[in-house]
């Protein structure tokens, strides 16, 4: 037990950790480089994944089952869902100024919840559901001085969460050895995903824009193109461990802390972060009640764990 709950903090760690690297080395891409097409580095992500795992499966390191025709049927509505969650993103990041979109974020972690109970029938406690609105609330204090109101903004992030939540879910569902198992389910989705991405990308230029840059022959944007392509990978990869060996609402609740976390290193180094009394207390009550429901959470495993162990031994012992 005491290493389930090792596999639970270090898959939780793993995804914060490549969730914030990702965040690092994009911007660098798609604003130190102005590196133009946003979609093109999401196909050579999932490129990246679909050689990976196929390559790791070839030489018997990782097993996921051949392709049938049950395939689509088992992994419905995931990849509409990712399509939808990567259409949404892309379209809400550039409509709201980030504050806005940091907080409008947030709703994912109680849409999270409240499909874990409708989807896996799941229960919380009462002291779980109030960390989660705490840090809904704190995300509103902070942005409480940058309210632009944006509908199209509005209703692509708030469409954004929604897929997010569902991806979350539907994944944890999905993962089901009996199924598709972990490895399935990234391979298929990757190879799902690509062909209508690669579709949108050059119905709107940003195939040909990608092509015509500039920088690829520096050695250095080409090294953090793919870097950003195997962090992509990975990214997928830890979110898919994460929820595997925790609930969805935890993968979630691990994402915020990051963005959150990011927040305060921006006031550090960013340089664009611009002080005001209400954001600050805000981002410290968000950070509160990521902290608290991570502390919950971890005790809530331990007892289960303990519990666990003490009715095992009570059937040992009747034996």
């Amino acid at each position: 037990e005491a290493q389930s709950r090792r596999l639970q903090l270090l898959s939780a760690l793993f995804y914060g950790t490549c969730s914030f690297l990702i965040v690092l080395v994009n911007k660098a891409l798609l604003s130190a480089y102005s590196f133009p097409s946003p979609m093109f580095l999401g196909i050579g992500q999932m490129a990246a994944t679909i050689l990976i795992l196929y390559i790791s499966k070839l030489n018997k390191i990782i097993h996921f089952p051949d392709f049938d025709k049950s395939i689509p049927v088992k992994l419905f509505p995931l990849p509409l869902i990712y399509v939808g969650n990567h259409i949404s993103g892309l379209s809400s990041t550039s409509k709201l100024s980030l504050p806005m979109f940091t907080v409008l974020r947030k709703f994912t972690i109680p849409l999270t919840l409240l499909l874990e109970i409708i989807i896996l029938g799941k229960r919380y406690p009462l002291s779980i559901i109030i960390s989660v609105f705490a840090i809904v609330l704190g995300a509103f204090i902070a942005a409480g001085s940058d309210l632009s109101f944006n509908l199209e903004g509005y209703t692509f992030v708030l469409l954004n969460d929604i897929f997010t939540a569902a991806n979350g879910v539907y994944t944890k569902q999905k993962m089901d050895p009996k199924e598709l198992g972990k490895y399935g389910v990234l391979f298929y989705n990757a190879c799902f995903m690509v062909v209508p991405t690669v579709i949108i990308s050059f119905s709107t230029g940003d195939f040909q824009q990608a092509t015509h840059f500039q920088h690829w022959t520096n050695f250095l944007f080409v090294f953090q193109f793919l870097l950003s392509c195997l962090l992509g990978f990975l990214l997928m990869y830890s979110t898919v461990l994460c929820s595997h060996y925790n609930s969805a609402l935890t993968t979630t609740v691990v994402g915020a802390i990051k963005n959150i976390s990011i927040a305060y290193i921006g006031m550090l180094i960013g340089g664009d972060y611009i002080f005001s009394v209400l954001n600050f207390i805000g981002l410290n009550i968000c950070m509160a009640g990521g902290l608290r429901y991570s502390f919950l959470t971890l005790r809530e495993n331990g007892k289960s764990a303990q519990s666990g162990d003490e009715e095992n031994a009570l059937l040992e012992s009747k034996c």
